[in-house]
């Protein structure tokens, strides 16, 4: 009997091993939610996605890809605009060395704009969050990148789109937006962006999102901050995510293979 036991126990250890094997580890696992409202002119989302793509064909980016822990990061396109208006443009990809980020630059190159709408920045959150769980990637930080020109004004509350994201296991929501308005900065400082050590970067113009938004994405893989994002994290959040990292760390393998399982 004893060996019975025994047997069982290290089968499901094998069995849950092989499947650990089969979850492809990464620095980051990066949702970019990319504003297509209509407030986005057709030369400013030429401007957004040739930023987009120019910041993924940049050495400095692909040499912090290739220089951190796992030396690859996952990536995910969603486009949105209004409450019912979330399009997964470019699925999961593995970004694992410069010609994979040029693959990858590429793509978002030639993506055509699907819709344009009012501007619903919970439900895009909402939309994006529950994707990390079915994605077969295991990253040290699970993030909401999430740009915008405009403050919310339609769809699910903002604050509670982006509090319930975090709670599901959503690590941080960082923001960039493309305006000199305060009341948009003010919103995405204030409600949008979330979690462990987040941040908001504000560039006045498309012409300088490039930039912006390339020092973003190197700033979340290198786990450091970008000169002149602004931060305002939550009360407590840090003290509630130091808690919670082991357990989310440990966890969230087996929570994907849940999930595949009951697929």
């Amino acid at each position: 009997m004893k060996l019975l036991i025994s047997s069982s126990i290290l089968g499901a250890i094998l069995l849950l091993s092989s499947k650990a094997i089969a979850i492809t580890p990464v620095d980051i696992e990066l949702s970019l939610l990319v504003d297509i409202s209509g407030s986005i002119s057709a030369s400013e989302y030429d401007m957004q996605m040739q930023g987009y793509q120019a910041a993924f064909e940049s050495e400095r980016l692909q040499n912090a890809i290739i220089n951190g822990t796992e030396g690859q990061i996952a990536v995910q396109l969603i486009m949105w605009s209004g409450s019912n208006q979330q399009q997964i443009m470019i699925d999961w990809s593995l970004i694992d060395s410069a010609e994979s980020a040029n693959n990858f630059a590429q793509l978002v190159g030639d993506l055509a704009r699907p819709f344009s709408g009012w501007t619903a920045i919970g439900s895009a959150i909402d939309f994006a969050s529950p994707l990390f769980a079915t994605n077969d990637y295991h990253g040290y930080q699970q993030i909401i990148d999430i740009s915008g020109d405009g403050t919310n004004n339609a769809g699910l509350s903002v604050a509670q789109a982006s509090d319930q994201a975090i709670a599901d296991g959503v690590d941080t929501i960082n923001g960039i937006v493309i305006t000199e308005d305060q009341n948009v900065i003010d919103q995405y400082a204030n409600q949008v962006i979330n979690g462990d050590s987040p941040f908001l970067l504000a560039t006045t113009d498309f012409s300088g999102f490039q930039q912006a938004i390339e020092n973003k994405i190197v700033a979340e893989i290198e786990g450091s901050r970008p000169v002149g994002a602004i931060s305002v994290p939550a009360p407590g959040t840090n003290i509630l995510f130091a808690i919670s990292l082991i357990c989310i760390f440990g966890s969230r393998v087996l929570a994907k293979e849940n999930t595949h399982e009951t697929v």
